[in-house]
């Protein structure tokens, strides 16, 4: 513990392990150790990820909502279970380091018996959580431990919380090439996004930072270079009405905004490292 109040401690949610990081002005954050899955971040007092009333906590399943961990693979482009193994398997946790106004946790996940099940890479994987006043940066870094080059896709897959999806809008992708999954189409994004109805598109990434408006809220996301892509989902009425994990409802109150590689693989070489991270900040409430 930090003279100024910042914390990191084991917390265990919904029956399931993790860690609690605690800002002195009130912030938190907690993290599953089942995916290494940021499950709650609370800034400026208000909750600012969307959580699903429906989720199984079996430690088994994916958790639906917070900011699931997709790797080594992107939904089903490859062999692999959807969105990869490492949402669906215990992290372990890592160093730490607390400051007045930092708190900064790794969750860690290596190649075992489990991994290569699914995939014979070798590898270490890092999810680095920061948490800063009004901002939290979510960064996975993967290691080749390997004598051969290793390639994946994935996301962090980030549920942000709205009151009304009808009131929302997002900005800064205006004129980045964009992949409507749903009609399968190209074009070229708006200036602001909007949402009715199912809305599932890739983009390439945007230099600056996209900004999320809901009413009188705005939140900054931005991400690291190293990802190529970002993807905007929402399942829309319909479609979530036929999700299991997922109330009526719950369309209405979040928009995913994912730091993404889709289209094509990263590939880190022999005994390289990648890394790329996504970064929330509150700018306006």
């Amino acid at each position: 513990m930090a003279d100024g109040g910042a914390l990191c401690r084991s917390e265990t949610q919904h029956g399931q392990p993790g860690q609690r990081l605690t800002l002195a002005n009130g912030d938190s954050v907690w993290v599953a150790l089942h995916g290494a899955h940021v499950v709650s971040w609370r800034a400026a007092r208000r909750e600012r990820l969307y959580l699903s009333p429906r989720n199984h906590w079996d430690g088994r399943t994916a958790i639906r909502g917070g900011v699931p961990v997709c790797f080594p693979q992107f939904n089903q482009r490859g062999s692999l279970p959807k969105h990869g193994f490492a949402r669906n398997l215990a992290w372990t946790v890592g160093s730490s380091k607390v400051q007045d106004d930092e708190v900064q946790q790794d969750f860690l996940l290596a190649s075992s018996p489990q991994t290569r099940a699914f995939w014979s890479q070798q590898f270490e994987a890092t999810v680095r959580v920061v948490l800063t006043p009004g901002a939290l940066t979510v960064t996975l870094l993967v290691h080749n431990t390997g004598d051969t080059p290793l390639e994946f896709s994935g996301a962090l897959h980030t549920y942000l919380a709205v009151d009304r999806i009808e009131q929302v809008r997002l900005t800064g992708l205006q004129g980045q090439a964009e992949w409507d999954a749903v009609s399968d189409r190209h074009a070229s994004a708006a200036a602001e996004l909007q949402f009715d109805g199912e809305f599932d598109r890739v983009y390439d990434a945007a230099l600056s930072p996209l900004h999320l408006h809901d009413g009188a809220s705005r939140l900054e996301v931005s991400q690291s270079p190293s990802w190529a892509h970002s993807v905007v989902w929402n399942p829309g009425r319909e479609k979530c009405a036929a999700m299991a994990d997922l109330p009526a409802d719950g369309y209405a109150h979040f928009v995913c905004v994912e730091a993404a590689q889709v289209m094509s693989p990263i590939t880190v070489p022999a005994a390289g490292n990648w890394q790329g991270w996504q970064r929330l900040c509150v700018v306006q409430d």
